[in-house]
């Protein structure tokens, strides 16, 4: 993938082979340099990878594009009810990547519970391999992503304390009880 300095002088190669396996993006400008002129890849806010073809993070910004592309993303699943930014709109379209926006809110209050609706709708969107490989955020990546995740981790057998574990580590100190009782409620027999 060829990459041009901000000014647009001075092209750099670097070897960025998608995950997946799957067709590399188009080359994007890249705003930020490391020592020796080499790319940085910045992974967006508590990124990681939830199974295969499947990853999870905060709010994606714009110095966390170069990184997607690596990624070689088809989809992206956004938890939050804000509009995308034109920024990420953008990025997405360059990139042939489809957007499934779930709109949830962000639920602090103890007894404001999750809208199941939508989590069983964004389940069926994760799980179908066709969006693969596919990233899933909200804001932070704890909360809302955190449930998501936990729910899919229902689908694949896993046990709850597990399950529990993994949301805490991401949610921290900021843990939810609403959240972890969602987890452990939700029916998953109509993914079996």
């Amino acid at each position: 993938m060829k990459v041009e300095d901000s000014d647009g002088a001075g092209l750099h190669a670097i070897a960025a082979t998608p995950l997946s396996g799957h067709e590399k993006s188009p080359p994007v400008k890249v705003e930020e340099e490391g020592r020796d002129g080499e790319v940085l890849l910045v992974p967006p806010l508590n990124f990681a990878l939830v199974d295969y073809g499947v990853y999870r993070s905060g709010f994606p910004e714009p110095a966390n594009f170069t990184f997607l592309q690596t990624l070689g993303l088809r989809s992206i699943v956004y938890l939050c009810p804000e509009p995308y930014p034109e920024a990420n709109e953008k990025f997405l379209n360059a990139n042939g990547i489809r957007l499934f926006q779930f709109g949830i809110d962000n639920c602090k209050e103890p007894f404001v519970t999750i809208p199941e609706a939508k989590i069983y709708e964004a389940l069926k969107v994760v799980l179908d391999v066709n969006n693969r490989p596919l990233l899933i955020h909200c804001k932070r990546g704890k909360h809302r992503t955190g449930c998501l995740v936990g729910c899919l981790r229902k689908t694949y057998g896993w046990c709850l304390s597990s399950i529990l574990d993994e949301y805490q580590s991401f949610a921290a100190n900021k843990s939810r009880v609403s959240d972890q009782a969602f987890i452990e409620m939700f029916d998953i027999s109509d993914f079996k």
